[in-house]
């Protein structure tokens, strides 16, 4: 499912994964374990109200690397 995140149909960054979730256009949330809470509590908190799954990825480098960029990244989102 992490393979999903190569396409273009996809946020990522807490900013834009926040904004996706508002607009309830968010199918699945993928947060690393080794990124700070106080940048994801507030992701997990909105996925729980609204009802979005969370996967969870060992590392940031390895969700960045997952959506094909050379940065690491906290969260990500899969769209609908």
């Amino acid at each position: 499912m992490i393979s999903e995140l190569k396409g273009d149909n996809k946020v990522v960054g807490t900013k834009q994964v926040k904004r996706a979730l508002n607009s309830s256009k968010v199918e699945l949330v993928y947060i690393a374990d080794d990124a700070e809470k106080r940048v994801t509590d507030e992701i997990v908190e909105l996925c729980k109200n609204k009802q979005v799954q969370i996967i969870h990825i060992d590392t940031m480098r390895d969700l960045g690397k997952a959506c094909g960029i050379d940065i690491n990244a906290a969260v990500a989102a899969l769209l609908k």
